[in-house]
Parts: C-alpha cells; sequence; structure tokens
C-alpha cells in the first residue's frame, strides 16, 4: 500500500474510532437502559441495554468500513477499482455520516430529552447532497449507485440515470436541511417522506423509460 493511501486509511480508520471513544467517555453516566428509537415527537419509544451501543456504533461504522474496502475487490465488473480517489472519497463520505450517526445515537442516549428530529434532517439532507455530487463519478457496478436491470443492462442509461439523479439528490438533500430550520409537524414528515420517495423513484422510472428508448432506437 502507497504511503499516501495508507495515510487515507488511518484516517477513515479514526473516525471509525471517534464514536467508540465518546462511548468509552460516556460509558459510566450512561443508564442501565438507554433510548434506541424516538417517535416523530421526538419522544424515546424503544429501549435496550446500553451493552447494545457498542454492537450499533461497530455496526454502523467499523462494519461499514470494512464492507466498503472489500467491495471493489468482488466487484465482478472491476468498475469500482477504476474509480480511484472518487471512490475514496465515497466511503470518507458514507464512514463519516455513519459515524456522525453514532455519536449523535450516542448523545441523545445520555440525554433523551435534547433529541430532535431536525439533526437527522441536517445530517440526511447533507448526505445525499454528498452522494447526488458523486453520482457522475460512479461506474456501472453491482453494489453502488442507481442499481435497477435497465442501467445495470446499458452503460448509457446507467450514466443518463445517474446524471438526473445527481440532479435530484442535491435538489432533495437541500430540502431536506430546509426542514430542519422549522418547527417540529406532522406535515414536516409527511414532506420527508414524499422528498424521499421522489428522489429514489424518478430515477427507477426514468431508467425505465430511458431503456426502452434505447431499445427502441437501436
Amino acid at each position: 500500500m502507497k504511503p499516501t493511501n495508507r495515510t487515507k486509511e488511518l484516517i477513515l480508520w479514526g473516525i471509525v474510532l471517534v464514536p467508540l471513544v465518546y462511548l468509552a467517555f460516556v460509558w459510566s453516566d450512561l443508564p442501565e437502559r438507554v433510548p434506541v428509537h424516538f417517535n416523530l415527537k421526538g419522544e424515546a419509544d424503544g429501549w435496550a441495554d446500553k451493552p447494545m451501543l457498542i454492537f450499533i456504533v461497530i455496526g454502523t461504522t467499523a462494519l461499514l468500513n470494512i464492507i466498503l474496502l472489500v467491495v471493489p475487490h468482488i466487484d465482478p465488473k472491476r468498475k469500482l477499482e477504476y474509480m480511484g480517489s472518487k471512490y475514496h472519497q465515497l466511503r470518507f463520505i458514507l464512514v463519516f455520516f455513519m459515524a456522525a450517526i453514532s455519536s449523535f445515537i450516542i448523545y441523545n442516549a445520555l440525554h433523551p430529552e435534547a433529541f430532535t428530529p431536525n439533526i437527522l434532517f441536517l445530517l440526511i439532507g447533507g448526505l445525499i447532497i454528498a452522494l447526488g455530487n458523486y453520482f457522475q463519478a460512479v461506474k456501472p457496478n453491482y453494489f453502488i449507485g442507481i442499481r435497477t436491470p435497465w442501467t445495470l443492462e446499458s452503460e448509457q442509461v446507467w450514466r443518463k440515470t445517474h446524471r438526473l439523479g445527481g440532479i435530484l439528490w442535491i435538489i432533495g438533500g437541500i430540502l431536506l436541511m430546509l426542514l430542519a430550520v422549522l418547527p417540529l409537524s406532522e406535515v414536516q414528515h409527511i414532506i420527508f417522506v414524499a422528498i424521499m420517495a421522489l428522489v429514489v423513484l424518478i430515477p427507477v422510472a426514468y431508467s425505465f423509460v430511458a431503456y426502452r428508448k434505447e431499445q427502441r432506437l437501436g
């Protein structure tokens, strides 16, 4: 492994360790039963023994990083390897986001009365914007991206779909972050679900239409 790549890997594993170090630091202050799920009103409605937090943090950070490290080597098309630094940037985005989510879960376990879904809107919105920005760099593969039967069948449909998906995800992410400034309400959560549904379903439908058009012209 080149020194630069080794440094990048160390940075990623450093990010993975942040929530684990945070958990160790506050462990003695955590109650034996901690909230792990909250309803739309910000009230805790799911509980678990505090050791469960260890598995949550490891599963959402360390395990994710290992999977992302292995995936390019088992990709039959070997396209992820050709992304080079772009793939590493995607790994950084995903690991950083999950480390932030894990830290958020730990903080809310310690301060359940302070939970607010608006922080999640900011985090998820930021993630969607970042991923949308990299959609056009993602090569056809079986693991990452908008993987429909039609994008996997045609490289041209893959490119067109990810170009549209990237734009939609950036717009959707901005809208989600704007939701965070609104007061908590049922309407806010309906808008959240609607935005998420649109940024997922529109590219899927478009990939089908683009593939059918390509078949007719071909």
